[in-house]
């Protein structure tokens, strides 16, 4: 709990997303970081925020992430091999955007890997084939999930 790690806290409600929000990168001890992404997770701007009342009813997801990893390729298309839907969580920079989706999310949505790379830049508000472009930054990461009652009791 006290080294540090990038992790995220995913919030839902009667199955429906409630709230996401995290720190990709390492900055914190993970007690604390867990701390932070929840509190944000519950104050997340594209919802109306959670309230108190509401907390039972709430389902909490704990992804722990590795650092993330620059891939290197010399032609955009080899990113269609070398990335593992529902293993690899995937971060996109390009024209002074960003944007991260986590391991879970393509099989959640049931998204192939092309599918995958353009949700990606779709949440980074780009087109969706600027995954392709040379200058396009992507990168890899993996994610331990902690999901609330998944716990088997034998």
């Amino acid at each position: 709990m006290k080294e540090e790690k990038g992790v995220f806290v995913t919030l839902k409600k009667n199955g429906e997303l409630r709230g996401c929000v995290g720190l990709p990168l390492p900055r914190f001890p993970l007690g604390e970081a867990v701390k932070k992404a929840a509190r944000s997770a519950a104050d997340d701007r594209r919802f109306h925020p959670i309230k108190k009342e509401e907390l039972e009813e709430i389902d909490v997801e704990v992804t722990v992430l590795t650092v993330p990893e620059r891939i290197e390729v010399d032609d955009p298309e080899e990113y269609l091999e070398r990335i593992e839907v529902g293993k690899h969580g995937l971060m996109i920079e390009h024209r002074g955007r960003q944007g991260l989706l986590l391991p879970q999310v393509p099989l959640e949505q049931d998204w192939n890997c092309r599918e995958y790379l353009e949700g990606l830049c779709k949440k980074a508000m780009l087109r969706p084939d600027e995954w392709k472009d040379e200058s396009a930054k992507i990168m890899c990461f993996e994610g331990q999930i902690f999901k609330e009652g998944n716990i088997p009791t034998n």
